[in-house]
């Protein structure tokens, strides 16, 4: 978790066997967009690689797939992106690298090819000055590139058409949900923002983002998402939604849903429910698919679970983000203002001393001084200093970005261990907290 010397990578690079890295030209687009449709099973990525490719990302350009081609045919082997873009910690802003659209042909894996792309996907990043790169994938792949599965992702709750409150013989719904429009991106920046406070980790959305959502992206795009607002009778607009273009299985879900301060969770959320049968409905039968129920992906927890009590029966757990942070020191004084906010309010307010905590390879020294943190550094523990608490591999990722607390950690890991003082003051550092992250993509 310690930054190591950069490596000066140039491009194009002979890997031997006639294949060749180098970096993606827009002559690569519809390339690429056949072979992420083909090596990842689905429709909908060739229109996602053909948006980030030619439509107007700012954080992502033509040139941001590294890929390997077969010389004896031109043939793209493997490819990986890196989507630039800028997440929060507690209100904190922070460079991010997102790798996605991981994928190699089957006749070329175990070559060493995607390891390849991440060390120069890596250094690109690390160019860019993104202290951190997270992506979404499969279990455990992502672990041999230094990745540790550190902060939450998805958790939805769903229900069938009998667990939907229904509307009495005559009676009015009391809130209007009706179609986003260009005047309304604004707000929904602000509803948006405002959402974001629940979260420890979230992604900063600028207006260009949310135009490039309702304007500019393919319905087809695996993450497309269609925007809606929600009105009072009067025409007051007082939240939004954001829902898939299509039902997922045979389920339609919203997967963003805010509302201003002071309007009622328990008074919108029914009819948001019956909002999404509907709209469920239609996309259902456009698609020549049954819909079975509607649902909420919000992540962990959410207000809109609250209010839904025992109407969304169905669980599905927490998965998570891999998350890499090469230069731990660094990442750590960026979110000290949280850091210091957060021992302010526990009992180790004004507190002066110093911390060691072993990754068993090397280590972490932490100094406060009333209560600051006057230094963040490597620290290396010895067979005679173990220091005051362990965290084996990558593991105390978890703890920093409030997916695990110090307890969950020791239960999970023997040689994760914590002296009483340190033990009280990790678990006011990073307080366990959920995120709802809402990438550029």
């Amino acid at each position: 978790m310690f930054q190591k010397e950069a490596k000066n990578i140039h491009l194009p690079i002979n890997l031997g066997d006639g294949l060749v890295l180098r970096r993606s030209t827009l002559e690569d687009t519809e390339a690429l967009c056949d072979f992420n449709k083909r090596i990842h099973k689905e429709e909908q990525i060739a229109p996602w690689t053909r948006d980030l490719m030619t439509h107007g990302l700012p954080q992502f350009h033509a040139d941001d797939f590294t890929v390997v081609e077969n010389t004896a045919d031109r043939a793209i082997v493997s490819a990986v992106s890196l989507i630039s873009q800028t997440w929060t910690y507690a209100g904190i802003p922070f460079k991010v690298g997102r790798p996605e659209l991981v994928g190699t042909d089957a006749a070329f894996r175990d070559r060493g090819l995607i390891r390849k792309q991440f060390e120069v996907i890596h250094e690109l990043s690390r160019q860019r000055g993104e202290l951190v790169q997270g992506i979404t994938g499969i279990p455990f792949y992502y672990r041999q590139f230094g990745y540790e599965m550190a902060l939450c992702l998805d958790g939805w709750r769903k229900g069938g058409p009998g667990n939907i409150a229904q509307l009495k013989e005559g009676e009015e719904e009391p809130y209007v949900i009706r179609w986003a429009v260009e005047n309304d991106l604004p707000l929904i920046g602000e509803l948006y923002d405002y959402g974001c406070r629940r979260s420890l980790i979230a992604t900063v959305w600028e207006q260009v983002d949310w135009r490039r959502e309702m304007l500019v992206k393919d319905p087809n795009n695996i993450n497309a998402r269609r925007l809606a607002m929600i009105e009072t009778r009067g025409g007051e607009r007082v939240g939004f939604l954001a829902v898939p273009y299509n039902i997922w299985n045979d389920t339609q879900f919203a997967t963003w849903f805010e509302l201003k301060a002071g309007v009622s969770w328990l008074e919108v959320t029914p009819v948001v429910m019956r909002f999404l049968w509907k709209y469920g409905e239609e996309n259902a039968k456009a698609a020549d698919k049954k819909l079975n129920s509607i649902g909420f992906s919000l992540g962990m927890s959410h207000p809109a679970y609250d209010a839904a009590a025992n109407r969304l029966p169905e669980r599905n757990p927490i998965y998570a983000w891999y998350i890499r942070v090469p230069d731990l020191p660094a990442f750590l004084s960026v979110i000290t203002p949280a850091l210091e906010k957060n021992l302010a309010q526990s009992s180790y307010a004004g507190h002066t001393g110093e911390f060691k905590i072993s990754f068993y390879r090397s280590g972490l020294l932490l100094k406060l001084d009333h209560g600051r943190l006057t230094e963040i550094s490597p620290w290396q523990p010895t067979p005679d200093e173990w220091g005051n608490a362990a965290f084996p591999g990558l593991t105390f990722l978890q703890l920093v970005f409030g997916y695990k607390s110090v307890d969950q950690l020791r239960d999970a890991f023997p040689d994760c261990w914590a002296h009483l003082g340190a033990h009280a003051l990790l678990n006011a550092l990073f307080p366990t907290k959920q995120s709802q992250l809402w990438p550029i993509s």
